[in-house]
């Protein structure tokens, strides 16, 4: 049996300083109260400060005209309806061999026109927001993205629906008026769009709100999935940023269960040559038969196979915060005594035991290393600034090995 294991991320601060920024209850309260319960508006006054630190109007017309930025960072919207990426790209010129390239000019003038511009995958893209992703990531423990949606003054880029993960709503510039309804369809899943309900959610539009408030910069709106919103810009140009985040659902849970009733060879069994799947009569006996089998198979199933799914779809949602290739490089090949270092922020991992051997378990790696590094890793895995030659266990030139096998890998970066 391999010892005991723990499994955190390094990243973030222990007060959810991520979270704070875009709630004005105390997170606790906030997980209690409001966390896939119930809408939460917070005005600017009762929040750390605005959001045009994260992204504004200049740095949008930037990605927009400097960044050379493609499809599908890029949509287009205008009453409802998604524009083809074709009304809003071109080729690149000399020296750019791609064809969908944002072009400035068709953005400029679809805009005047009324259209909502949604700059996607922004936590991907955009320093700030790569940032807040990875440490409201951390803090929420939920993979995140973060969208931003520009729509000229008076007009609407959507109009009411859901969505299927969770959102925080943050107003950066200009005013927005949000209309919020209670959901047709509660915690729909990924699989469950709004369109499954259009009708539904056409009727409850037309109900008297739950909110109807205009959001200021600096204004936060937090909605759980499946509350119905619908958003108009008012009197000049709104700019929010959505985070999204894609909650992990007890659903999650299930599919990995049924994941792991692969596992067992009656369930594998074929059913009969020429049986009619139309026909319930005929599958009834063999739905009994995989009821029964896969009682028991759940009843079995070990939380820590479970857990390993899940962890796995869980650690591939958000990547952990940048490294520069080229000073990382330089830093592997150089760490001596004296060099500090700290685990890279956002990486998940878990620190088990096999053996005479230490695990490192990675969204994209598996090292095993001597038991004697246990407690130096332990150390790095805190988060905390580590000077090599301080690390418990080891004597310096281990250490030095260590750590220069850690950089390399981008496990820990230099402080």
């Amino acid at each position: 049996m391999s010892a005991p294991s723990t499994e955190r991320s390094a990243c973030g601060s222990s007060d959810r300083q991520a979270l704070r920024r875009c709630v004005g209850v105390d997170p606790d309260v906030f997980a209690a109260e409001h966390w896939g319960r119930a809408p939460l508006f917070t005005p600017a006054a009762d929040l750390p400060k605005a959001f045009d630190d994260l992204l504004d109007l200049a740095q949008v017309d930037e990605l927009l005209s400097r960044r050379g930025l493609r499809t599908p960072f890029l949509r287009v919207a205008r009453d409802g309806s998604v524009l083809g990426s074709a009304q809003f790209t071109r080729g690149g010129g000399v020296g750019a061999d791609v064809a969908d390239q944002v072009a400035d000019d068709k953005v400029a003038a679809l805009f005047a026109e009324g259209s909502t511009l949604v700059l996607q995958g922004l936590h991907r893209l955009w320093p700030s927001l790569i940032d807040l992703a990875g440490d409201l990531n951390t803090d929420l423990g939920h993979p995140v993205q973060i969208n931003a949606y520009i729509t000229p003054p008076q007009s609407q880029g959507f109009s009411a629906h859901y969505d299927v993960h969770d959102v925080f709503v943050l107003q950066v510039a200009g005013h927005k008026r949000w209309r919020v309804h209670e959901p047709v369809h509660p915690d729909p899943l990924r699989d469950q769009p709004w369109a499954d309900h259009a009708a539904a959610v056409a009727e409850q539009a037309g109900r008297e709100p739950l909110i109807d408030r205009v959001l200021a910069p600096g204004d936060a709106l937090y909605l759980p999935r499946g509350y119905l919103h619908s958003a108009v810009a008012q009197g000049e140009i709104s700019a929010h940023l959505t985070v999204g985040v894609h909650v992990v659902t007890r659903h999650a849970l299930v599919e990995a269960l049924f994941a792991l009733a692969g596992r067992d060879a009656d369930l594998r069994t074929s059913l009969p040559l020429g049986v009619d799947l139309a026909d319930p009569e005929q599958l009834a006996p063999h739905v009994a038969d995989v009821v029964k089998l896969l009682a028991g198979v759940l009843a079995d199933a070990d939380p820590a196979d479970v857990a390993e799914r899940v962890r796995r779809h869980v650690w591939a949602g958000n990547l952990p915060s940048p490294v520069a290739p080229l000073a990382q490089a330089t830093a592997a090949r150089g760490a001596e005594a004296g060099t500090s270092v700290r685990w890279r922020p956002g990486l998940r991992f878990r620190l088990g035991a096999e053996g005479d051997r230490v695990v490192l378990e990675l969204p994209h790696n598996r090292l095993t290393l001597p038991s004697s590094t246990s407690a130096a890793l332990h150390r790095l895995a805190t988060g905390d600034v580590v000077v090599l030659g301080d690390l418990p266990g080891l004597p310096v030139e281990d250490q030095r090995v260590l750590v220069r096998r850690l950089l390399k890998d981008g496990i820990v970066v230099p402080a």
